[in-house]
């Protein structure tokens, strides 16, 4: 492969449309936080849902379709748009650089490199953390206690898709859009339980910003996910998404 792929190489990598992750280990709290956090949180036109919950995941991907496997985390909260019920991604550590496109570039996905990503499992119990710049952003301690066929639907993935400006001044070059991405979910063994969840201070990821008011369930599945292809849905208005988009980076400024 070179520089300027081929059209074979182009057909190969475009006749690859939905991402297959076989063999997924993953765990996490789906948790409750106040609403407030939620409304500053979430770029219009995004909206706060009903209840104002979120979801921590912490994955292993021992394989995948389009290359080696790779572990990852995230961050989401839960919204809204135009009545169909999602979630929004604050933050996407991963551990494998070759990842980084398919997941910015294409999905909109706030990832960054990772030093550590882990899951463990030891009979009943499941235990996973991350370490990004040298802090322990998540850590997350699971008792299972009971066995379920599958985990509640949670609707699409809303993420945004947008180019700083070249000239360094305030806005993007081009439009900013809201997309909107689905994956399937094929069980092979799921448990639940009870979590104690730790948050770690770090300047450039704060998930901390969020305040768990009660963990609502938590969980350790093994599966095989599919990433469906995504959509846009809306072109947003880029002065409202400024502020948000240097999530996507740790955001120095002098």
């Amino acid at each position: 492969m070179g520089f300027v792929k081929t059209k074979e190489e182009l057909d190969r990598y475009f006749s690859v449309g939905d991402r297959k992750f076989i063999g997924a280990k993953m765990m996490g709290v789906m948790f409750k936080t106040k609403p407030e956090i939620s409304k500053r949180l979430l770029p219009p036109p995004l909206e706060i849902a009903d209840v104002p919950n979120g979801m921590i995941f912490i994955a292993e991907y021992p394989e995948t379709n389009l290359g080696p496997g790779y572990n990852e985390a995230a961050l989401y909260l839960r919204c809204q748009f135009k009545g169909e019920i999602g979630s929004y991604c604050l933050s996407m550590p991963i551990t494998r650089e070759g990842r980084m496109h398919n997941g910015r570039n294409v999905f909109g996905l706030p990832k960054k490199m990772a030093e550590e990503i882990r899951v463990t499992k030891d009979g009943s119990n499941a235990h996973g953390w991350v370490i990004r710049k040298g802090k322990r952003i998540v850590d997350i301690g699971i008792d299972l206690t009971a066995s379920i066929p599958q985990l509640p639907p949670l609707g699409p993935s809303f993420t945004f898709k947008a180019m700083p400006r070249i000239d360094l001044t305030p806005g993007f070059d081009g439009p900013v859009l809201l997309c909107a991405q689905k994956n399937d979910i094929a069980m092979r063994h799921c448990e639940i339980g009870n979590a104690a969840v730790k948050m770690g201070e770090s300047v450039e990821d704060t998930w901390h910003e969020i305040e768990i008011e009660n963990v609502i369930v938590a969980f350790f599945m093994d599966a095989d996910i599919t990433m469906q292809p995504g959509r846009v849905v809306a072109e947003v208005a880029p002065e409202e998404y400024i502020p948000h988009y240097y999530k996507m980076t740790d955001f120095y400024f002098g």
